[in-house]
């Protein structure tokens, strides 16, 4: 079996490589490449798989649904030639895998050739994504496999009934067309060379299973490689890399920031995020400590430079203290444990698409803020809350965060619903090797 993974961003990156991890570890693995049809799928390289097309980082990075401006200035920076370019190496890799099946089923019915009893190899495309990389799929020519990230049924409505929107445009559309899907996605899906769709949660792939499209509920493979060694450990610590720790009393509030992953929008996230811890320290008698998850591809430098203007005291490299005795508040940059960050953190003030869905998909409450882009503007704000549901509470200012953060606290009957509502809409671990473990069973066309 020879595997071609297609995914258009960097978290659909991610989560493709969870998949093709488990795909490795069976016991007849594929041969496995990829394109990433946005950036320059560095999470791929890193990981062995060879690319098998031409990859460039546009200006938008990938976010031109959300601005027509953006995608000008992708056209203008080679978008169009890009894709076209792209669009030929699948074809050429698709041709290779049909030159190579043929040459194997002659070989094995050959009457010179011992018949193997090994079925004869075939090639698979597996989609990651929104319709850019399914319609890719589709123009290969061969069976493909479709994982739909983008997408989810908890944008339009929850398990009691259809959520208003702003937009009376919007509205109107989808309930006529009655799925977050729309018809010409769903063709795409429901076409003879598309073998299985994996919908990110139950309730999406219900209602693509009603309308005839073989969807398996496998779960979110979002929700993978988020264990942490010490989630378990009675008395926690987080060290930096002087090995100074910081102990968490009971009575501490931890809380992680989630400033996003890609410059330069991440700097100005944080900047913003800062205004609300300012003001959470301030109004928050309970000490505090800030477990900051900052991306690799973010300078740590950068982030120093702003704590500093609002007056945050450096201890060590990446552990800074605000207030005096009792009030004393830590703050720790944390490059490289994310998901220590995101198993230590009480709740999060969060500018961030995939971090905050992992979070909340953990059981935990999310407060969002709504930046200038291009990822987290308002829009995309307003519709993370759609999908996340009373897990994420969007504010549009800064200084109203604290006010909501002691609001939650005070009401545990929240908190457990917004506990269950989290791990309901996000999955349990485990969806990638369910995912690899389906692909493996398909039947040669």
């Amino acid at each position: 079996m020879r595997v071609l993974c297609l995914s258009n961003g960097h978290g659909e990156d991610a989560i493709a490589i969870r998949i093709l991890r488990e795909l490795q570890q069976h016991p007849t693995p594929p041969e496995l490449a990829a394109l990433p049809i946005v950036g320059e799928g560095h999470a791929y390289t890193n990981s062995g798989i060879p690319l098998i097309g031409s990859v460039k980082t546009m200006p938008s990075g990938g976010f031109i649904y959300q601005d027509g401006r953006q995608l000008a200035r992708d056209i203008r920076g080679g978008l169009l030639q890009l894709t076209l370019t792209q669009l030929r190496a699948i074809r050429t890799w698709a041709s290779s895998a049909e030159t190579q099946r043929r040459a194997e089923t002659e070989r094995h019915l050959s009457p010179s050739t011992p018949h193997s009893p090994l079925p004869t190899p075939h090639s698979l495309i597996l989609a990651v994504g929104d319709i850019v990389p399914l319609l890719f799929a589709r123009l290969s020519g061969l069976p493909y496999a479709f994982v739909g990230t983008a997408k989810s049924e908890y944008y339009l409505r929850d398990e009691a009934g259809w959520l208003p929107r702003k937009s009376w445009w919007d509205d109107r559309l989808e309930r006529w067309t009655g799925c977050i899907y729309h018809p010409w996605e769903r063709w795409l899906m429901s076409h003879p060379n598309c073998k299985a769709v994996f919908p990110r949660d139950t309730i999406t792939a219900n209602s693509l299973k009603q309308r005839g499209i073989l969807a398996f509920d496998l779960g979110n493979p979002m929700m993978d490689g988020l264990e942490w060694e010490g989630e378990k450990d009675k008395e926690l610590r987080l060290k930096d890399e002087q090995n100074l720790a910081f102990s968490l009393g009971p009575s501490a509030l931890t809380i992680a920031l989630l400033p996003g992953s890609r410059p330069p929008e991440a700097y100005a996230n944080w900047e913003t995020m800062l205004q609300a811890v300012n003001g959470v320290v301030a109004q928050t008698l309970r000490p505090l400590t800030f477990l900051a998850a900052i991306a690799s591809e973010l300078e740590a430098e950068k982030l120093r430079q702003t704590l500093m203007t609002y007056r945050w005291q450096q201890v060590t490299e990446d552990s800074y203290t605000v207030g005096l005795g009792e009030r004393k508040s830590t703050l720790v940059l944390a490059q490289h444990r994310f998901a220590e960050c995101l198993h230590r953190a009480d709740l999060a003030i969060a500018m961030a698409g995939t971090a905050t869905e992992q979070f909340v998909g953990l059981g935990k409450p999310a407060i969002t803020l709504p930046g200038k882009g291009p990822q987290f503007t308002p829009a995309f704000a307003e519709a993370q809350t759609r999908l996340l549901g009373a897990s994420a509470v969007l504010v549009k200012e800064p200084d109203r965060v604290a006010t909501v953060i002691q609001s939650l606290l005070q009401n545990p009957d929240a908190l457990q619903t917004i506990a269950e509502s989290g791990r309901r809409r996000m999955g349990a671990s485990g969806a990638a090797k369910r995912i690899a473990d389906c692909l493996m069973t398909m039947d040669a066309p």
